[in-house]
């Protein structure tokens, strides 16, 4: 089988966990860069071997000249996806778009479309799904163990966190915490769940602290994008209630900057046999012989970002090769954005807003 060739669009710092995803794919070869930057774009591709004549800062170009790319990683900022994605499916390819899928629900469902259309695989970068915290809880939900989940709570805070660049500019991100942070746990919860619809959703979001100017960043989330305003336009925290068609319900919490001791990343379900708390270690609470019954996991339940990242680009050229489904589709993509513009529209009026499926 000849080696299956991978491009990649916007070669910023998230890409970095595509491109080692297709080096070490045997049967896969990195083969051309795109983005708008060409500076960027050229240190790139002398890091990872790409030639520069397979390099292009239009991606049209790219697929006129490159009609041979069998799989692409759109990894631009979130303004852009819906635009590369699109371009890339109508020519023929499969894609792997990171999260946020796009900037709302419209541009996801053209995005969608436009798979459908082409007859392409279009998986969505929710990389928590791919964890083996994930696996394993799902294991246990799958069997039975927990019996009807029919409450969450998911919360992803940072103190002093955000990464500044293009993430706060609203006109390229689509918003702050709620958008970038939110989309993992919102997910990761939804699809331990079974994937019920939502129905409704309460929301707040906050601008107090904004980017806290002049305080020193000592974790390193602060980015740069040389020639580019960094004022802050996006939310430092927003918070929901999710209610879903079975039911159940979610309340989630997520701040690129919050008064808070330490920063904190947690998920916890509860059902009617059982419960669980990933934060990030595992934990599963339930009971047995009469005896309530805690049981900590010592195998390595842990997300980290690394394997996960290798396992969901594994996963997504085992797709393209055997044709096998996804477990990120297009369709959850459109259903998150659904959820994520319901709680912009309530955190702006004030109001629960009801979601239509």
């Amino acid at each position: 089988m000849k080696k299956l060739k991978a491009a990649v669009i916007g070669v910023g710092s998230i890409s970095y966990h595509h491109i080692m995803g297709y080096i070490h794919d045997p049967d896969t070869e990195l083969y051309a860069f795109c983005d708008i930057n060409e500076r960027r774009l050229f240190e790139k591709a002398d890091e990872y071997g790409v030639p520069r004549e397979r390099c292009f800062t239009d991606k049209d170009e790219m697929f006129k000249k490159c009609p041979e790319i069998d799989v692409v990683s759109v990894t631009t900022w979130n303004c852009a996806h819906a635009e590369c994605t699109i371009a890339a499916l109508n020519a023929g390819k499969d894609v792997i778009c990171e999260k946020p899928m796009a900037m709302n629900a419209k541009e996801a469902q053209a995005m969608k479309d436009a798979a459908d259309k082409n007859g392409r695989l279009l998986q969505i970068g929710f990389v928590r799904r791919f964890g083996n915290d994930t696996k394993v809880v799902k294991d246990f939900i799958d069997a039975g163990d927990f019996g009807d989940l029919y409450y969450a709570k998911a919360t992803y805070l940072r103190r002093n966190g955000n990464p500044g660049g293009w993430f706060q500019d609203k006109s390229r991100s689509g918003g702050g915490p709620l958008i970038d942070l939110g989309v993992h746990v919102i997910d990761l919860v939804r699809y331990l769940m079974g994937c019920p619809q939502p129905v409704s959703v309460y929301a707040c979001t906050f601008q107090k602290l904004f980017d806290r100017p002049g305080i020193i960043c000592e974790r390193g989330y602060r980015s740069s994008d040389a020639g580019y305003d960094d004022s802050c336009t996006v939310e430092d925290l927003a918070s929901a209630m999710i209610r879903f068609d079975n039911g159940a319900v979610l309340h989630f919490e997520s701040s690129f900057s919050l008064n808070i001791k330490h920063d904190e990343s947690a998920i916890e379900l509860f059902g009617t046999k059982a419960g669980c708390k990933m934060d990030p270690k595992l934990h599963i609470f339930t009971d047995k012989h009469n005896y309530l019954v805690n049981v900590d996991f010592d195998l390595d339940t842990e997300p980290h970002f690394d394997k996960i990242f290798e396992n969901e680009l594994a996963a997504f050229l085992n797709s393209v090769k055997t044709g096998e489904k996804t477990i990120a589709p297009a369709e959850d993509g459109v259903t998150l954005m659904k959820i994520l513009d319901a709680c912009y529209k309530s955190a702006a009026t004030g109001h629960e807003v009801l979601i239509e499926k």
